[in-house]
């Protein structure tokens, strides 16, 4: 779902070029105000998520699609299509089945159930929040030039492991491994485009888990209402050895689209 993706923020910054990089003339921007512009820019849209319905495409074997519903407080995945195809009637019906149950069972809830289930939803999104604040922290950032990506005109940021960067916790122990790049809209500061990788080994404690060079990520963010964007393509190719000895790969492509405001009663506008 759309918060992977958000936890993969944490790569934020990956060390591929996409295109030609104009160098920069004349007087430079200041790179450490464009980032603080561009983690506010990020904060307002990480805010308003919760406020939107969306389609989720997994790629997958069978390709999946996904309705994804704000219901009371938390997310609720609805499939509505396999391999670009609509439903069946019959698997149509018992999607909407399942999806009336569990309103059904929101709706009973007792007020500490209901609290628990949003309690657990901002808690990931917390975590990942979080994450993205120490994006100043891991990383020495350079801009190196400005590019034109999906119809923007972007500052582009080179990001490299800042020296001596000691992780607050496990979920950002990746980050000392990782260099990237970030793509940011010169009138926005919004994130057009981010890439990132592995580029050395980093042992995850805890775990029994090493992230080995060759685990990259790239995501793509659009807008989707007045000042808010929104994360709409996100690949990852993971290489970790599990018990450090133990290979373990995957490869995930998803996109996010047709984002719809909720109403006041939480329904979508149309």
């Amino acid at each position: 779902m759309l918060a992977r993706a958000h936890r993969s923020l944490i790569c934020l910054f990956l060390a591929s070029s996409l295109g030609t990089v104009s160098s920069i003339s004349g007087s430079q921007p200041d790179t450490v105000s464009i980032i603080e512009r561009s983690v506010k820019a990020n904060d307002t849209d990480f805010a308003a998520a919760p406020r939107f319905n969306y389609k989720e495409f997994d790629r997958e074997s069978p390709d999946k699609t996904y309705q994804i519903l704000m219901i009371d407080g938390s997310p609720y995945k609805r499939l509505i299509a396999l391999n670009h195809r609509p439903l069946s009637r019959s698997q149509a019906a018992e999607e909407a089945r399942k999806e009336k149950m569990a309103r059904a069972q929101r709706q009973s809830e007792s007020p500490r159930e209901r609290q628990n289930r949003i309690a657990k939803y901002e808690a990931e999104r917390n975590r990942d929040h979080q994450m993205m604040g120490q994006l100043t922290e891991a990383f020495v950032f350079q801009l190196i030039g400005t590019q034109r990506v999906s119809g923007f005109k972007t500052y582009v940021l080179k990001a490299t492991p800042r020296p001596g960067y000691r992780p607050p916790n496990t979920e950002t122990q990746v980050l000392k491994g990782m260099a990237g790049k970030l793509w940011i809209d010169q009138e926005s500061y919004q994130w057009v485009r981010v890439t990132a990788e592995v580029i050395h080994p980093v042992t995850i404690d805890g775990f029994l888990a090493r992230v080995e060079p060759g685990t990259r990520f790239e995501l793509e963010k659009s807008p989707v209402a007045d000042g808010i964007w929104e994360i709409t393509h996100f690949v990852m190719r993971s290489n970790a050895k599990v018990l450090f000895v133990v290979p373990r790969q995957s490869q995930e492509e998803e996109r996010y689209y047709d984002f719809q405001p909720l109403t006041p009663s939480g329904r979508r506008t149309h």
